[in-house]
C-alpha cells in the first residue's frame, strides 16, 4: 500500500489544524504556507474532508476552518477513505484457481487485515501528539 500525495497532504493538514485551532479556526492559507502545500491544491483535500464530515469551514473575511469532531475520534482510516476510497489490495485474479486463492488468503487477506487494524487503530489525536513530541524535543538540543 502506498498513500497517495492527496492522504499525505490531508493527514499534515489536519494535523496542522489540529494544533493550530486551540484559538479557533485556521485558515486554508496559513496550513498551506506551514506545510508548503499549494492553496489550491488543499481547497480540493478540504473538500474532500467536508464532505466527509472531518472539517467544517467558517465563512467570511476572517474564515477558516475547524475540526467538526474532536481529533480522538478521527481515525486515519476515515481520513484516507475520505481522500481516496478503498486503501486495500485489490483481490488475486489469477487464473489458476489453487494459486489465486493461495494468494488471497496467506497474503491480499493478512495484509488487509493489517492494514485495517493498523489505520482504524491511529486517530488524528496521536498523529497530533507524535508531532508535538518531536517538534519539542529539538528544543532541549545545544549545539557547540
Amino acid at each position: 500500500m502506498k498513500l497517495s500525495k492527496k492522504s499525505r497532504y490531508g493527514l499534515r493538514a489536519l494535523i496542522d489544524l489540529a494544533v493550530h485551532s486551540a484559538n479557533g479556526h485556521v485558515s486554508l492559507n496559513s496550513i498551506a504556507e506551514r506545510n508548503a502545500i499549494s492553496p489550491q491544491y488543499l481547497e480540493q483535500v478540504f473538500s474532500g474532508l467536508r464532505r466527509a464530515g472531518i472539517v467544517k469551514s467558517v465563512k467570511g473575511a476572517q474564515g477558516g476552518y475547524l475540526l467538526k469532531i474532536p481529533a480522538d475520534q478521527i481515525r486515519v482510516s476515515d481520513v484516507i477513505v475520505a481522500l481516496d476510497g478503498n486503501y486495500f489490495l485489490e483481490d488475486d485474479d489469477g487464473k489458476e484457481k489453487g494459486i489465486s486463492d493461495a494468494i488471497q488468503h496467506l497474503l491480499i487477506d493478512r495484509v488487509n487485515q493489517e492494514t485495517e487494524t493498523i489505520l482504524s487503530g491511529l486517530t488524528l489525536d496521536d498523529l497530533k501528539e507524535e508531532y508535538l513530541r518531536n517538534e519539542n524535543s529539538g528544543e532541549d538540543m545545544y549545539y557547540i
